[in-house]
């Protein structure tokens, strides 16, 4: 199968590339600078040169693809708009083929005990634009296309993602690691690795289907910052912060962060066959 992706020069993306061409597929991925166009080449892909917003590179390239894989997201306000059009014009180009949509599980919101894929919304203004560009997304089915969404949870592993970036980094300089209220919030978590397989398991999914990328729903945010406070070179230290604190370092992902959610992977599990191999992610971090 021949996979066109967006975002894969990312972090999600080049372990999803990974995965696809371990599996034997051809990939081909957008790659809006050189830098990205190296990254891409030195795993395996062939680049695409272009961006978000260049709609008609997007429609050929998923037009020439057996399916495409939609991770790219553009930050700032314009978020949801330049999403909205680059998924329209994914989707017209790859027409009745697999479309993989990347939207995420903080659109659920604080999930009062443990929930599934078809629980109702109640997200945070910072992903609040996601429901109604997924709600589109889905509708395709009506046209006889092939849509599916895959929603990763907080993403970490290889010393990435937001874990690391928002809660780590900032440790070396202020000495410990911050959580945000009494720091009792869970948190979906997912390994990249494992993420990445639930993308290769998606291809073969049935149209109009969300799926959950979650391997532990367990850990609690303070739980967390005293695991990345190892590597963080500041063992054992952390520290509360309040919400309005959180903002003020973090901006609107702060929200998200405070979030206490319970988000279960199995439907993943059952349906596609996906087994998460990363299950202890506090010895990960740690």
């Amino acid at each position: 199968m021949k996979v066109f992706i967006t975002g894969g020069s990312g972090y999600i993306g080049q372990a999803t590339i990974k995965a696809l061409l371990r599996e034997g597929h051809g990939v081909t991925a957008l790659a809006r600078s050189e830098s990205s166009t190296q990254a891409v080449a030195a795993i395996g892909a062939t680049a695409v040169n272009g961006g978000l917003t260049d709609l008609e590179v997007l429609e050929r390239s998923a037009r020439e693809a057996d399916a495409v894989i939609h991770l790219a997201q553009q930050r700032g306000p314009e978020s949801g708009e330049i999403d909205r059009a680059a998924a329209d014009a994914l989707q017209a180009g790859v027409g009745s083929r697999p479309y993989i949509h990347t939207g995420g599980l903080w659109i659920y919101g604080n999930t009062d005990g443990m929930i599934d894929e078809d629980a109702p919304f109640a997200p945070p203004p910072i992903v609040a634009w996601r429901i109604e560009n997924e709600a589109r997304v889905l509708a395709h089915v009506q046209q006889g296309r092939h849509p599916m969404i895959v929603m990763p949870g907080v993403v970490y592993g290889d010393s990435q993602g937001l874990i690391e970036n928002l809660m780590l980094a900032p440790a070396h300089e202020s000495g410990s690691v911050a959580y945000i209220g009494d720091g009792a919030q869970r948190w979906p978590l997912v390994h990249v690795l494992d993420v990445a397989e639930l993308y290769l398991r998606a291809l073969e999914a049935p149209a109009g289907t969300r799926w959950a990328g979650v391997s532990s729903s367990e850990c609690t945010m303070r739980q967390i910052a005293e695991a990345v406070s190892h590597p963080a070179g500041v063992p054992g230290k952390t520290r509360a912060v309040t919400l309005e604190e959180a903002r003020e370092t973090m901006g609107g992902v702060a929200d998200a962060f405070a979030l206490d959610q319970q988000i279960s992977g199995e439907r993943g599990r059952h349906q596609l066959g996906w087994r998460p191999t990363y299950l202890r992610p506090l010895d990960e971090l740690r």
